[in-house]
């Protein structure tokens, strides 16, 4: 067994891996490697200039100053990808998050190297730490793989391990998984909580999104049983709802008694309950976010986010005020994955308004791109109800949907419909 070059983060120089033009791939979320990252910043001009792919990115490490070097692409403007989508120097590649790995596999989004977060097995084969996602597959297609050996990174349970003879060199460090705090959460999301609720029920098996709106809907589950976890990235709550003896997994089919889920994304409370923790189970988005797999999950709630959803259903999560904001992601895989579930619910919830109650996110028609099509949709929730849109028709999804508009906003939505209607 082949091992990997032992190096420090001093005598690290990436011009010895990287060639001009290579594309490069490193964890998202809480994965991301940062001190090989910034690292690599920081020499970006002595590798001849490379492109790097991002996931959701909530470190402040890459800045629109370094595509002087770097060309950045991403699946979105996501979290702390928005300064480069603002400074006109994001690529954005439109991608479902299953579709990533395949990708990645056939080549579409090509990966010569590989930048990883690593623990280290007893028999010095290595692990993916707090992110399987799509990194698996970036690992293994790579020329190099360069890892970030993390003593203060969980140990977790899954079955992708990382051969050593697959790791060009490691660093070794000892340093806090990046932190994201649960987001804040305010009366609206609260209310639009309460709503969702009525959804889950015990036994239910569910996915979240992240932000403070699936923060809200967790504080409201404390008093249920045998709940299910089956998502691609999971946080503090989920702890919550354990301890509160709500999540069992007890009721699933597959993966009874496991939470599954592709990203941690917390804080030390998190990392330190998954560490070595047999009942949480880290895959990749394959298995995560698989059509065929979600389908074997009864009652399957999703809950995801969006921008602003027209009145037939359509979502935007896109694009907000002309500025990619956010990603297709997972949220549409989930859709699909919960209409496919037998008793599934595909849940889709935003504020009624933005800017202050300036704006209405309940629209005619959409200012940004059709992230999930009204034909996937089920139900869309705001602070004033659920729209229950699965097989309604146009017309009856119209008054559903203005019923859950801000009422503010009631009228002029009714009036466009008409306008509308009266030139066609």
């Amino acid at each position: 067994m082949a091992a990997p070059k032992e190096m420090t983060l001093e005598t690290l120089e990436f011009a010895q891996f990287i060639r001009p033009g290579d594309a490069v791939i490193w964890g998202q979320v809480s994965s991301e490697p940062l001190p090989l990252t910034s690292r690599l910043m920081a020499q970006r001009a002595s590798t001849g200039g490379f492109s790097v792919f991002l996931g959701a990115t909530y470190s402040d490490i890459v800045q629109p100053a370094y595509a002087d070097h770097v060309r950045f692409r991403a699946i979105g403007g996501n979290a702390s990808n928005g300064k480069l989508a603002k400074a006109g120097v994001l690529e954005v590649i439109p991608v479902q998050l299953s579709n990533i790995a395949p990708y990645i596999e056939q080549g579409f989004l090509p990966c010569d190297v590989a930048l990883v977060q690593l623990t280290e097995d007893p028999d010095g084969n290595y692990r993916f730490a707090v992110g399987s996602d799509y990194i698996v597959a970036a690992a293994s297609k790579a020329r190099v793989v360069i890892g970030e050996v993390n003593a203060q990174a969980p140990r977790t349970f899954g079955p992708h391990t990382l051969p050593r003879e697959r790791v060009a060199c490691v660093v070794r460090t000892d340093r806090p998984v990046l932190q994201i705090p649960p987001s804040p959460v305010g009366a609206i999301e609260r209310q639009i909580a309460t709503h969702i609720s009525r959804y889950i029920d015990d036994g239910t098996t569910l996915q979240m999104g992240i932000g403070s709106i699936p923060e809200a809907v967790m504080s409201c589950l404390t008093d249920r049983r045998e709940l299910g976890i089956h998502s691609g990235m999971i946080g503090d709550s989920l702890v919550d709802l354990i301890e509160a003896g709500a999540v069992t997994n007890d009721r699933k089919p597959i993966d009874r008694g496991k939470t599954v889920t592709g990203m941690l994304g917390g804080t030390d409370r998190l990392y330190r309950f998954a560490d070595r923790n047999p009942q949480i189970v880290m895959h990749t988005v394959a298995y995560t976010h698989g059509a065929g797999v979600l389908a074997t999950l009864p009652k399957l709630v999703s809950i995801n986010g969006a921008l602003e959803v027209d009145l037939t259903g359509q979502v935007n999560s896109e694009v907000a005020n002309g500025l990619q904001v956010g990603a297709v992601g997972g949220a549409l895989d989930y859709v699909r994955g919960a209409h496919r579930s037998v008793g599934g619910r595909s849940i889709i919830a935003l504020p009624s308004t933005a800017r202050n109650g300036a704006l209405s996110r309940i629209v005619v028609s959409l200012n940004g791109p059709v992230s999930t099509s009204r034909s996937d949709v089920d139900v869309i929730v705001t602070e004033y109800g659920a729209a229950e849109l699965r097989g309604r028709s146009l017309s009856e999804r119209i008054k559903a949907m203005i019923r859950i508009a801000h009422p503010d906003f009631r009228d002029a939505l009714s009036r466009q419909v008409f306008e509308q209607r009266r030139h066609t």
